[in-house]
């Protein structure tokens, strides 16, 4: 493999609850975790996600802490991954997480490319974000706001994202 086809695009994004996962306040987003996943697995350039147990990652840990939940995917590329998020039912619960999760001013996603094939940690995560958090946007660790390419060269041309959700991805 050559080129991008040799890189696949890694995300992660945490959220610090505003309520426990088994509360009448996160019930919808609950309900909600199955199809979401499910849309995510069907759609165009979807790879990989990060699974627990219960077929989602809420029940690994990120942190340390147990107000984290963790998102943890890998796609084809960025309009892949844009694609899925900003249509049906995950934009519809994405313009809704002020009713789940906290407001924090720190980064919360990160992506990075990955050789084709490779399945990111938890711990390769929490270093993305951490590294993001402390340097801004690199090769390392960036967002869909300030991409770069797979081989690290200058960055990408942003994406548009949608004003209406309020992203700061």
């Amino acid at each position: 493999m050559t080129g991008a086809t040799a890189y696949q695009l890694a995300q992660v994004n945490i959220g610090r609850l505003k309520a426990p996962l088994d509360s009448a306040q996160l019930k919808d987003f609950v309900d909600n975790l199955d199809p979401v996943n499910a849309d995510a697995d069907a759609a165009d350039g979807f790879v990989w996600r990060l699974e627990g147990d219960a077929g989602d990652a809420t029940d690994i840990a990120v942190f340390g802490d147990e107000w984290l939940i963790i998102n943890m995917s890998v796609w084809r590329d960025a309009d892949a991954l844009t694609a899925y998020m900003y249509q049906g039912r995950h934009r519809e619960m994405l313009a809704r997480r002020r009713e789940f999760f906290e407001r924090v001013q720190e980064a919360m996603v990160a992506l990075w490319w990955v050789p084709a094939g490779h399945r990111p940690t938890v711990a390769e995560a929490e270093s993305r974000l951490l590294h993001l958090r402390t340097n801004g946007p690199t090769p390392y660790a960036f967002t869909l706001r300030t991409p770069f390419p797979a081989q690290g060269a200058e960055p990408v041309t942003a994406l548009e994202l949608p004003d209406d959700l309020g992203c700061s991805v």
